[in-house]
């Protein structure tokens, strides 16, 4: 459905010039969730802003659904535009117009007649579950509501496409799982295809089948989300997943020592991968090398049929039975760390 090839995309200031995008190439297809995760300055913004053309790329091509917008007349650009959904950081909401009337806007500016409008913003107000809302203003809204409105505003031409430019960033952690939510809902129900970008890797894992990274203007890696995810080993993705150190509970923590004693058993971090499910991990443990543990801590998310994280596990078994554990491990590269002996 989009076919983005070789873009890029130099700002110039004060004699001084910066290379937002460097050649990048990605393809969406269509009904599906792709989100594009960078840091600050890596080039996200530009990059999605270049396929409706609000940005126009100095080389390469944006083709969607056979066109390339690049080479559009101003007129065709427009028309094609309509079909294109974009929702913001800040909402952009009109303050002086009701939620009713935010979301009547672009069927005002197409000349929709009066009653087509009303039908139309009904149904959209209803889809965000904000039918009790429409003759409310802006100020009176939630940061959530509002971003509800610009979803609804956005849905108003029956896009094929929505663009979301960091939609969640301004919103706390609650109401941002409910926005994502809501476009997943919509990507579903209406098949609509959706293009993100975020800092934010929890946004990712939560609504994006499909990942791209990008970095300092380039796209570094893109793949299925359990491939993004399990490339733990890549330096930017690195630091965007969760790669901390697990606390140990603080009583425990009082006791433990650095080196092996008698009498003391280790305590292992292990890092879980899409290879391994934490019950077949648990299983090796203790049925295999008959090694009784204690479970002292999991951070674990599944993401289809994968799970990812970590466990912090005391084995408790004889220490041979440990040792040959670890070395299990090991060969099978699941990542470990001994914390200490307790």
């Amino acid at each position: 459905m989009i076919e983005i090839k070789n873009i890029s995309k130099t700002f110039y200031q004060k004699n001084q010039s910066f290379k937002a995008l460097d050649e990048v190439s990605l393809n969406v297809a269509q009904g599906d969730i792709v989100g594009i995760i960078g840091f600050s300055g890596a080039g996200k913004s530009t990059l999605i802003r270049t396929v409706n053309l609000l940005e126009k790329p100095d080389r390469g091509e944006i083709i969607i659904n056979g066109k390339d917008f690049t080479k559009l007349s101003s007129r065709q650009l427009a028309r094609e535009r309509k079909k294109i959904g974009m929702i913001f950081q800040h909402f952009n909401l009109l303050s002086s117009r009701t939620v009713f009337e935010n979301i009547a806007l672009p069927l005002e500016l197409d000349g929709t007649d009066k009653a087509t409008i009303r039908k139309k913003a009904d149904e959209l107000l209803k889809i965000v579950g904000l039918e009790e809302k429409a003759r409310d203003y802006p100020k009176s809204l939630s940061g959530g509501q509002k971003q509800r409105v610009a979803i609804a505003r956005a849905l108003a031409n029956d896009p094929y496409l929505l663009l979301c430019d960091e939609a969640t960033s301004a919103l706390d952690p609650a109401t941002t799982q409910s926005i994502l939510q809501l476009l997943r809902d919509i990507n579903q129900r209406l098949g609509i295809t959706i293009l993100l970008i975020t800092h934010e890797m929890e946004v990712i894992k939560s609504v994006c089948n499909h990942v791209a990274v990008i970095d300092k203007g380039k796209l570094l890696i893109k793949g299925t989300l359990s491939e993004i995810v399990s490339n733990k080993e890549h330096p930017i993705i690195k630091q965007f997943l969760n790669s901390g150190v697990m606390t140990i509970p603080q009583e425990l923590n009082k006791k433990i020592q650095k080196e092996p004693q008698a009498g003391l058993f280790p305590l292992v971090e292990i890092e879980l991968n899409e290879q391994i499910s934490v019950e077949e991990l648990l299983a090796i443990v203790y049925e295999k090398y008959k090694i009784p543990y204690k479970l002292l801590k999991a951070d674990v998310e599944y993401l289809g049929d994968s799970n990812f994280g970590k466990l912090l596990l005391q084995l408790q078994g004889e220490e041979e039975h440990n040792q040959q554990a670890l070395y299990y491990f090991n060969r099978n590269k699941i990542q470990n760390t001994v914390r200490g002996y307790a």
